[in-house]
């Protein structure tokens, strides 16, 4: 008697469904990829950065769920953001949007700036100059954006870019009161971010969180083509690979 042989597309089926569920359930519970497509987070996130959000970091929520159905009302095994994390939220007015920012305020947080100057329940957060960051202009000319590390009062420190200096539209605010359930995020590229300080992102709510930004898998300058294969060496920032996001 001869042995019947598998079925060799009806076993490729198999393994690809189970494949898709692993990877379901893995986007689910444990980490997500996000890209980078903009410069709000410059210069802790660059435009072309790509990296893991741990899901399991502040609870899961209907947005932790492929497609975002209405299966959770508010949040399951629920973590609190901790002053200085850099979130994956979608957008509280438009829920189709992912946006990443840092967590500046808490529920009940007052929050205001003032000469570029961050407030948080009426002291000043220690802000530090270092050496701008080099960029070229529209003329072709190198200069220097003003950058600064900010300290935080639980003390977690990271860099931010002033690229209007202290008087961009968004330097002199109203003070804002952190509802409860709710948190107040900022850009790290403090002129160039439309954040909690913009009515079009407002507070975002706790349930509107996906995760915590963790890790730079993957960096690539997007002033070079994929299919530009010569140039790949100088495409992928390397120094970024598996480092860590403070």
């Amino acid at each position: 008697m001869t042995e019947k042989k598998p079925n060799g597309i009806w076993e490729l089926a198999k393994t690809v469904v189970w494949a898709v569920l692993i990877a379901t359930v893995v986007r689910t519970t444990s980490y997500e990829p996000f890209n980078i497509p903009s410069g709000s987070m410059i210069p802790t996130l660059l435009v072309g950065d790509y990296l893991f959000v741990s899901k399991f970091s502040y609870g899961y929520s209907r947005y932790s769920l492929p497609f975002s159905p209405p299966l959770i009302s508010e949040r399951i095994f629920p973590s609190q953001p901790k002053r200085g994390d850099v979130a994956v939220f979608r957008k509280p007015t438009d829920t189709d949007v992912d946006y990443i920012k840092r967590v500046i305020g808490l529920p009940g947080d007052k929050i205001q700036i003032k000469n570029g100057l961050l407030f948080i329940n009426g002291k000043m957060v220690e802000r530090r100059r270092i050496n701008g960051m080099p960029r070229i202009d529209p003329f072709g000319r190198k200069i220097f954006v003003p950058q600064f590390v900010e300290t935080l009062p639980n003390g977690r420190s990271y860099e931010i870019l002033e690229v209007l200096g202290d008087n961009g539209g968004a330097d002199n605010t109203r003070v804002f009161s952190v509802p409860q359930g709710h948190f107040f995020m900022m850009g790290d590229n403090r002129d160039n971010s439309v954040d909690s300080r913009d009515p079009s992102v407002g507070f975002v709510p706790f349930r509107n969180f996906i995760g915590q930004a963790e890790l730079i898998f993957w960096s690539w300058d997007k002033k070079w083509s994929w299919w530009q294969v010569w140039n790949w060496y100088k495409a992928v920032r390397f120094k970024r690979v598996f480092g860590d996001i403070r």
